[in-house]
């Protein structure tokens, strides 16, 4: 111990404090509105998003859209996030406060209460229910059923070791309400928009098990559930490979039940690419590249895949 450690009684001097980091992803500053974009994690919409797109321009082949319609789209899908999102973390808080990755979020730092929260989250689901009754008469009487799985979600790594797919399932609302909210009515032929479903269920959940990776030790110690505390680190990468095979199955099935042209085989080929790459940054024993990973190249893979449906839409 060097002398300028201590203080003049001879006792050694606190050292530097430093706060904790913030979780990847997150917005900076201590406004109102970064702390809202943070507690749902705002940038995230980049995920989901591209693919509710998708489904409205699968549509536009069977019923003209109109800028109104995905204006309402858009909103539909933002709201509905932020809703699932806030009461997913209304509903760990908890959990979150006892985790060191997740105990500087807003609700078990007291960056915000769980009033407001509940406030922001009621708030989101009447926007949600409201831009889905603006759409057709089928989005909003299916709009309680997809706030209600959305929200069912958030206690499924309690009892279920499958949440990832549960998971899956609430993104996969997004591509079939954008469908839905221009056609009012179910694909012809019927299974091509159960294959869109299930590329974004099977797409979802993998990279939800590749996220889940950081969590393992903790999960198992707090006895919850999920598929790399359930199976180890190297299963796990193995069911998110194989579910990430499946979601590129899918995508081409959606392309022959819509006839689809070369553009749309290209992007199907540029995503399976993306994936391939994204599978190569992590590795059992190695995540330092998770955020790379999880956040940068599933934006870009949802975002290229959307801009070759529109391309092959546009161009046909």
């Amino acid at each position: 111990m060097t002398p300028s450690s201590l203080s003049p009684a001879g006792n050694p001097t606190p050292g530097p404090t430093h706060p904790p980091a913030r979780e990847g992803q997150t917005i900076a500053g201590g406004s109102r509105l970064a702390r809202y974009a943070n507690f749902v994690r705002l940038p995230h919409t980049v995920f989901a998003m591209p693919f509710a797109l998708v489904g409205v321009i699968l549509a536009s082949a069977i019923h003209p859209v109109t800028l109104t319609q995905v204006l309402w789209v858009a909103l539909a899908f933002t709201a509905a996030r932020f809703a699932g999102m806030g009461f997913n973390r209304i509903a760990d808080r908890h959990i979150d406060a006892q985790n060191p990755r997740t105990k500087m979020r807003e609700l078990p730092s007291g960056a915000m209460s769980t009033a407001e929260a509940s406030v922001a989250v009621a708030v989101a689901s009447a926007v949600f229910i409201g831009a889905a009754y603006a759409l057709n008469g089928m989005c909003f009487v299916l709009s309680p059923v997809a706030l209600a799985w959305v929200f069912f979600y958030s206690y499924t790594k309690r009892f279920t070791r499958w949440s990832h797919v549960v998971l899956g399932i609430g993104m996969s609302i997004a591509p079939v309400g954008g469908y839905l909210a221009v056609t009012g009515a179910w694909s012809d032929p019927w299974w091509m928009l159960c294959a869109l479903a299930f590329a974004v269920i099977t797409w979802g959940a993998g990279f939800d098990i590749l996220y889940a990776l950081q969590d393992l030790e903790f999960d198992r110690g707090n006895a919850l559930y999920s598929i790399p505390a359930a199976v180890g680190e190297a299963r796990a990468f193995a069911i998110a490979r194989a579910m990430h095979t499946l979601a590129i199955l899918a995508l081409a099935a959606v392309g022959l039940g819509t006839h689809a042209g070369v553009l749309y085989g290209i992007g199907v080929a540029a995503a399976a690419g993306l994936l391939l790459y994204e599978h190569r940054l992590v590795r059992p024993g190695d995540l330092r590249k998770l955020d790379s990973a999880f956040f940068t190249m599933n934006g870009i893979i949802s975002m290229v895949y959307f801009g070759f449906v529109l391309a092959d839409r546009l161009f046909k």
